[in-house]
């Protein structure tokens, strides 16, 4: 168990980082690409303007779908912003590992703390584009932060940070969301079962549905894991 310092709230010097698992459809060929990148990087970019990048481009594809409501094509800002924000929060951590300039607790702190805001700034940007009505834009907000919930606390008490669930990472939801602006570019509705919906409304529902049930399945095992380890005297 980690200690802490009670007159100065640190932790100790031994701190070690929990082991990143990472198996998604994308992880080799993106881990080359990014390692690539990193060498390839001037001296003066740093983790952290990486980092603030990421975070700036997820707030810009929040106001693009704002834009969206009464210009279509600041769609296209929106898969834009997803190229940016990929670029600055894949790379920052790499950068720093290929630098050997590693800061765990204040890198993980950081980057999970960005994501979060920027999950908030992107569905309410959702939400005010009128592409998704604000019930489904929230339910996803709530899924996002129950199923990330999950895995901060299964990293702490597991010693396992896992960036991905099967063949699907933040990579692989990315793509995902830029293929679906691609066809709200051509459409913001769709049929299903004679029934015409809002695109968005479809695929925010089908996503927060997976989301919960993968934070519920998660939460059981890990549960479970936990109990076997720590029996009782």
């Amino acid at each position: 168990m980690l200690k802490v310092n009670s007159l100065t709230g640190s932790a100790p010097s031994e701190f070690r980082p929990a082991l990143r698992v990472h198996g998604a459809l994308t992880a080799s060929a993106e881990k080359l690409a990014l390692q690539w990148m990193a060498r390839q990087a001037p001296s003066w970019l740093t983790s952290d303007q990486l980092t603030a990048l990421g975070l700036l481009a997820q707030i810009g594809a929040g106001l693009c779908y704002v834009l969206a409501r009464s210009h279509r094509f600041a769609l296209l800002g929106v898969i834009v912003c997803i190229a940016f924000n990929w670029l600055g929060d894949s790379l920052d951590g790499t950068l720093a590992r290929v630098r050997d300039q590693q800061r765990p607790r204040y890198g993980f702190y950081v980057d999970h703390m960005v994501d979060l805001f920027g999950a908030i700034a992107l569905m309410c940007g959702l939400g005010f584009s009128g592409l998704a009505h604000w019930p489904v834009a929230i339910a996803m907000l709530i899924a996002f932060l129950l199923l990330s919930s999950e895995s901060y606390l299964a990293t702490y008490t597991l010693g396992r940070f896992e960036l991905s669930q099967g063949l699907f990472g933040p990579t692989e939801l990315r793509l995902l969301l830029i293929v679906g602006n691609l066809a709200l570019l051509r459409s913001p509705y769709s049929t299903v079962l004679g029934h015409r919906m809002l695109l968005c409304d479809l695929g925010g529902t089908v996503a927060t549905v997976c989301m919960v049930s993968m934070a519920v399945l998660l939460t059981l095992r890990h549960t479970a894991q936990l109990y076997r380890e720590e029996p009782l005297p």
